[in-house]
């Protein structure tokens, strides 16, 4: 077999007649050992192979690098699969009716003030564009807010104003006026009037604490004699007061027409310099007119006098 194969190779063995200079194929003879270092080493007669006695030491295999990616990838392939198998847990067979089930687990119904905030009603919309027209007409209107404003010198002006539609003077001059009275009837307005003036600090005060409005950015807390709630501002108090103040005068004073017209021109504009000043939105100052004109029905409803409250009239008698 050997010689047949070496013949077969023509002129690619070692004992082939060397060609002309530039062919292919011719080799020296090999007259040395076997090229590995067997002793036992014969060359074959007619062929340029020699034999030897031991076999060629293998070399080593190489790894290919596709094979070596494809057992990297096949492990990181098991591994995932072993982490998702114990993640899912064991005996928990994967099922339509579980992925059904579990889908729709994700997909629960959103809770009913959340569907509120995403679709919100027509009355949301409606609230939600009155308050940002209030916040940019009362920002406009707030021309004495600051002395840096556009109407910053009618602000000391603006200011005497406030204090005429403060609660402290108005209790202070009331209950001056019903000590120094001699006269019943006149007794009877004031005592009436001072409970008109009580009520309005009480409610006013409540409605703030329950509402909790911020003052305007742009307001300066430099008001005349604040307390706690103060620094809410819905309602207006002074606009409360000027709106119960008018209708209790108008209703139970004999004044002038134009008496009565500087009055009514009194209350507006203590309203309006709320706005002017800083001190309050437009829907505080409009609902606390609305309110000081219903609170003056209720002190016509709990009028108080001789008959329904002598102990008070008999104390201040004295």
């Amino acid at each position: 077999m050997a010689t047949g194969r070496g013949t077969a190779r023509g002129g690619r063995g070692s004992g082939a007649a060397p060609g002309p200079p530039g062919t292919r194929g011719a080799r020296a003879p090999n007259t040395q050992g076997c090229p590995w270092g067997c002793p036992g080493s014969t060359a074959g007669r007619g062929s340029g192979l020699r034999r030897c006695g031991s076999a060629r030491p293998p070399r080593p295999a190489m790894p290919s690098p596709r094979s070596s990616r494809e057992r990297r990838a096949g492990s990181s392939g098991r591994l995932e699969f072993l982490s998702l198998v114990s993640q899912r847990g064991p005996g928990v067979p994967d099922s339509p009716a579980r992925r059904k089930e579990s889908g729709s687990s994700a997909t629960a119904p959103l809770p009913e003030e959340d569907c509120m905030k995403l679709n919100p009603s027509f009355l949301g919309i409606a609230l939600s564009s009155l308050l940002a027209i209030d916040l940019w007409a009362s920002k406009r209107l707030g021309v004495c807010a600051g002395e840096g404003s556009a109407w910053g010198s009618a602000r000391p002006l603006m200011k005497v104003i406030e204090v005429s539609g403060h609660g402290i003077p108005w209790l202070l001059g009331t209950f001056y006026g019903l000590c120094q009275s001699d006269s019943s009837a006149t007794r009877e307005v004031l005592l009436n009037l001072l409970f008109a003036l009580l009520l309005d600090l009480v409610l006013v005060a409540v409605v703030k604490g329950l509402v909790k409005r911020r003052r305007p950015t742009h307001n300066k807390m430099d008001m005349f004699v604040t307390i706690s709630v103060d620094k809410y501002s819905f309602p207006s108090g002074h606009a409360t007061r000027a709106a119960l103040v008018c209708r209790f005068v108008l209703h139970h004073l004999v004044l002038a027409v134009p008496l009565r017209v500087l009055v009514v021109l009194w209350a507006l504009i203590v309203g309006v310099s709320r706005v002017m000043l800083g001190r309050h939105n437009v829907t505080d100052v409009l609902f606390g007119l609305l309110l000081g004109y219903a609170l003056y029905s209720v002190v016509e409803y709990c009028w108080l006098s001789p008959l329904s409250a002598p102990a008070l009239f008999a104390l201040w008698s004295h």
